[in-house]
């Protein structure tokens, strides 16, 4: 019976090998990933639930308001948006919309009162025009100074990306990725070492700003792990059932 189900099948047996021990480490990936979210949700939850920041009162670090909510009071400077593009719409948990549409987030920097610094604010995602990439949504922005409400983060989200970095003095600045350090040296202005993502979904400023929770996905995580764990069990079934057939 060794034989017949491995000997004289070793082809057949170091594929239905491979297939067991690729699907098993996709779904174990799978079952992290899950694992990994349902954590972070509930690390930014217990932050959420700690006061309030005042990014105008206190000189606040990486580590201090990281995921902690923030009020910043300040002018916007609409003269150094940055578009990020290639971003999916928010869509929040149990929402309902049309989650692959692609757009833009808009970066734009908000000069503090009473300081001499900015802070980059993420203020909302907005539609791309597909018919022509360089034509932008309509944003109303406030000529006055505004309080905005939000939750620190060390970046706004990555994708990946091809190619170099737009120059500054471009207009309309459309880029891949944001780096707070590169935006620093180049407008050489002193700055709040994170970005503050605006968390008032009411404004009526042409944005959206239905964030999802850290955890939004995770039943898809969970499906992907269960998919690959029934493909390593289909390719182990079908060898030794084909191997059983062939002893018989």
């Amino acid at each position: 019976m060794f034989s017949s189900l491995i000997t004289s099948r070793i082809v057949a047996t170091l594929s239905a090998l491979l297939v067991i021990l690729v699907g098993s480490g996709a779904g174990m990936w799978q079952l992290n990933r899950a694992d990994q979210k349902i954590r972070l949700g509930g690390s930014q939850a217990a932050k959420l639930q700690m006061p309030v920041l005042n990014a105008n009162v206190y000189r606040l670090s990486l580590e201090q308001a990281s995921e902690r909510r923030i009020l910043a009071r300040g002018r916007f400077i609409p003269a150094e948006t940055i578009w990020l593009d290639n971003r999916p719409r928010p869509i929040p948990d149990g929402g309902a919309g049309s989650a692959g549409q692609s757009g833009f987030y808009v970066m734009m920097p908000l000069k503090l009162d009473s300081q001499d610094a900015v802070v980059w604010v993420n203020r909302g995602w907005a539609p791309r025009n597909n018919e022509n990439r360089t034509e932008l949504p309509p944003v109303d922005t406030v000529d006055a100074a505004v309080t905005i409400e939000g939750v620190a983060f060390a970046h706004p989200g990555r994708v990946y990306e091809l190619g170099q970095r737009s120059d500054a003095k471009a207009s309309p600045r459309i880029e891949q990725n944001f780096d707070l350090a590169h935006e620093g040296q180049s407008h050489g202005w002193k700055q709040l070492p994170f970005i503050v993502r605006e968390s008032n979904s009411t404004k009526k400023d042409g944005l959206v700003r239905n964030w999802p929770s850290a955890t939004n996905g995770v039943d898809r995580h969970y499906a992907y792990a269960f998919q690959w764990f029934a493909l390593t069990l289909a390719g182990l079934l079908f060898w030794l059932i084909n191997g059983l057939m062939k002893y018989r």
